[in-house]
């Protein structure tokens, strides 16, 4: 009888013993799958990229298509992004929408009001006289750490089932017209196309904002419909409005106007964290680099203006400041009323512009 005990004893020690060691391998195979997990996947994730804009558009060269090439790079070819004009899937204004349900995976555009969904949109989109350049309007969205607005672009966006991956400063969003702006008193009476935060800001010094599809806007200042337009200078000459109209204003009631993309949330969250990593590397980086390439075509918009005949306008020093102080205290107010986030935002932004000293 001991000697069968002794059998069972051993059995059990032995059978206690493989099964130690089975776990253990299984652990370390789980370790080891982890860690080749983190890298580029095997499959390869087709994304439909879709703007609110098609290829005539400044945001296509300058913004659209350099994100899409770092971003299959950065991806080393694992994500294949076919892009296609505004109208090929939904239209236009549909499109940001269409991200968000998964119609698109991608979309670039404004998330504003502009764009009729996203308030919080107006903070990527960039605040009436805000950010002065690319530089001022990194740090005080994402450089610095006493502010980080956009995580509260990113929070909304979220919400949105949508991932915030890319940006782009188009330069200065100015006012182009048939009659000569060197004080805002010029502007009370007058009608110009303006959507959104333009129309918030048209509307503060006295003029009338008319709604017109892009491409009527030509048309409309050509007949007199109006007497010109809110529009990114990168972009005027790409709309041929230099040949109706003869005036630009610089700096631009928004000197820093900005372009965003966004991925809807599931197929962003489809992806492995590799890749995911991987975007947002390159986030600052191609921002940078966009940003450059539309500053590019901002001077070459302004010269296309002038050789036309058309003429540049540059407010003084005073009269830009007046500015600054009237969107603050008119439109800043109304961005702030959009939502709990735009108002933490735009708070954000006033101790941005006090520490740079720029208000008091």
């Amino acid at each position: 009888m001991k000697k069968y005990y002794l059998f069972v004893l051993i059995l059990v020690f032995a059978c206690l013993m493989i099964v130690g060691c089975q776990a253990e391998e299984a652990s370390e195979a789980d370790v080891s799958e982890s860690d080749e997990e983190y890298g580029p996947p095997d499959d390869i994730t087709q994304w439909t990229f879709q703007p609110a804009f098609d290829s005539g558009d400044a945001g296509w060269a300058n913004g659209v298509e350099p994100w899409i090439e770092d971003v299959e790079e950065a991806t080393e070819g694992t994500i294949e992004i076919d892009l296609l004009p505004a109208g090929s899937i939904v239209s236009g204004n549909e499109a940001f929408g269409a991200a968000s349900n998964g119609t698109i995976d991608v979309y670039a555009g404004w998330a504003t009001v502009y764009g009729g969904i996203m308030p919080e949109g107006m903070l990527a989109y960039g605040m009436p006289m805000g950010a002065e350049d690319s530089e001022e309007a990194w740090e005080a969205m994402w450089g610095d750490d006493d502010y980080r607005i956009g995580e509260l672009v990113q929070e909304a966006a979220n919400e949105e089932n949508l991932q915030w991956a890319g940006w782009a400063n188009q330069g200065p969003n100015s006012i182009f017209t048939t009659f000569p702006i060197n004080s805002l008193d010029d502007l009370k009476g007058k009608k110009l196309r303006a959507g959104g935060p333009q129309a918030l800001f048209f509307e503060a010094m006295g003029g009338t904002p008319v709604s017109f599809e892009s491409d009527e806007i030509y048309s409309g200042i050509d007949l007199g419909t109006i007497e010109g337009t809110f529009w990114d200078t990168g972009g005027m000459n790409d709309m041929s409005f230099h040949e109706v109209i003869d005036y630009a204003m610089l700096p631009g009631w928004n000197p820093a106007q900005h372009q965003e993309i966004y991925v809807n949330l599931d197929a962003w969250n489809e992806l492995n964290e590799w890749q995911r990593d991987q975007i947002n590397d390159v986030f600052e980086s191609n921002y940078f680099k966009t940003s450059d390439m539309h500053a590019e075509g901002v001077e070459k918009a302004l010269q296309e203006l002038e050789d036309s005949g058309g003429e540049v306008i540059t407010l003084s020093d005073d009269n830009v400041e007046e500015m600054r102080t009237e969107a603050i205290e008119k439109v800043w107010p109304e961005i702030a009323d959009q939502s709990e986030r735009n108002a933490e935002g735009v708070e954000l932004w006033k101790q941005f512009l006090e520490d740079k000293g720029k208000i008091e």
